[in-house]
């Protein structure tokens, strides 16, 4: 069920409205199978199921705290359509005691027995349809049996290799979605700090990660320096958590800290760049590669690219952005994004360009391989997993230096980019 008719139609018609790999093969075989179909009528939708999933936006206010209104909005109308039992889903990420205040919702109208599960989802942007049929575990807060069979009955083909089904109750599997972001995004920007720490003492980096995640009390995941986290996610749940903490008293100084250190990382790379060129940059072209906030996805939400983007205009730079391939669906969105600042893109996967496109001074196209022409400096921003280590030899008439501040989640994935962040870096 969507509200835009458009996407709808689009949907019908076998469009696919944002990329992530191998989403179009089950979005393909399922509507020809006659498992999957799109409406705007929510009582049409709502009406046969037994199950029914809130995966609806959460963004945050000013304050940083989750808007709830879209779900508890749905919740209310179901309240009016149900005819019989069901198993209302939150599957957006909602802080903690939102189940209550969807019970409360739907009861408000409902004349049926109902019930409301918390089920976070834990896919990750670019392997989701891996996550989602290969889950490493699936968590349930539930409030009843009845709740429970049906949920368990529903997960149980997804879940036959033995990973775990975990039951709880809806607060504490609310508080488990912010609590992994959190402490990932966390993870994330400790590693980011000690990377900048390894260019004061002349440490590698890299041989630090290595070290560090062969430790099975750590691992070797998100152990990647690179230019902060971004995405829908992060950034949204670590300030709703901090926010929730607040509202009860309770100071999240960790967070405070994750964030702060977030946003100083976003534009870390500046001030070598900077340095490079004396302190000027007016009419320094600066190539960008990778401008998603994490690689396999055309996301560009919170993405810190932007943010270099923004500062790199201020200083009197021009931008020529490449964007790799396979952005099959999106590469229009794409090209737009480029043009667009920080501030049109809280909340839009292709945001609408802002007005700020600094008189043609900032453009990108698609390309499978190679780097933008007729550039002074380049920079990765975010690691591609065709990226290979001839990728840095760059010959395409680009001098000194190439800023690289990458960051990937595993190194299965990418075992073969250096991802550490280089200020300094003479190409052939």
């Amino acid at each position: 069920v969507d509200i835009d008719a458009a996407k709808v139609e689009k949907m019908r018609n076998g469009e696919v409205p944002i990329y992530e790999p191998h989403l179009d093969v089950l979005f393909e075989r399922n509507i020809k199978a006659g498992r999957l179909s799109f409406t705007t009528d929510l009582a049409e939708a709502a009406e046969p199921a037994e199950v029914i999933f809130l995966a609806l936006p959460t963004p945050p206010g000013e304050d940083g705290s989750a808007d709830l209104s879209y779900v508890l909005g749905v919740a209310d109308q179901l309240g009016k359509m149900i005819t019989e039992y069901k198993v209302i889903v939150d599957k957006s990420t909602v802080p903690v005691g939102t189940a209550e205040k969807v019970t409360a919702a739907v009861g408000a109208h409902a004349t049926v027995d109902f019930d409301v599960v918390s089920n976070p989802e834990f896919l990750r942007e670019g392997y989701a349809v891996d996550d989602f049929l290969k889950p490493d575990r699936v968590v349930i807060g539930v409030g009843s049996d009845r709740a429970e069979e049906v949920m368990t009955r529903l997960y149980k083909p997804f879940i036959r290799q033995g990973n775990p089904l975990i039951v709880m109750d809806e607060r504490s599997a609310e508080l488990t979605k912010y609590a992994a972001n959190s402490f990932l995004a966390t993870k994330i920007t400790f590693m980011n700090e000690i990377a900048n720490f390894c260019e004061k003492v002349g440490a590698d980096v890299d041989k630090v990660r290595r070290g560090m995640g062969t430790d099975t009390r750590i691992g070797p995941r998100f152990l990647f320096p690179g230019i902060g986290y971004g995405g829908s996610c992060f950034p949204k749940d670590v300030q709703a958590l901090h926010r929730s903490g607040r509202e009860v008293g309770f100071e999240f100084e960790i967070l405070t800290s994750v964030m702060e250190v977030n946003e100083a990382q976003k534009t870390v790379l500046f001030d070598p760049i900077l340095k490079a060129f004396n302190g000027d940059l007016n009419g320094v072209k600066i190539a960008l590669w990778g401008l998603a906030f994490k690689p396999e996805t055309d996301d560009i939400r919170e993405a810190p690219a932007l943010y270099m983007i923004e500062k790199l205009l201020d200083a009197g730079a021009s931008i020529s952005a490449s964007i790799r391939k396979p952005w099959k669906t999106s590469n229009s969105a794409w090209v737009t994004a480029l043009t667009s600042l920080p501030g049109s893109t809280k909340h839009s996967r292709a945001p609408t360009p802002s007005s700020s496109v600094r008189n043609g001074r900032c453009s990108g196209r698609p390309t499978s391989t190679g780097w933008p022409r007729r550039s002074t400096t380049a920079g990765f921003l975010t690691a591609a997993t065709s990226m290979t280590s001839t990728t840095w030899r760059p010959k395409a008439g680009i001098t000194f230096p190439l800023a690289a501040g990458l960051r990937a989640e595993s190194h299965e994935a990418r075992p073969h980019h250096r991802c550490c962040r280089i200020p300094g870096f003479t190409p052939e």
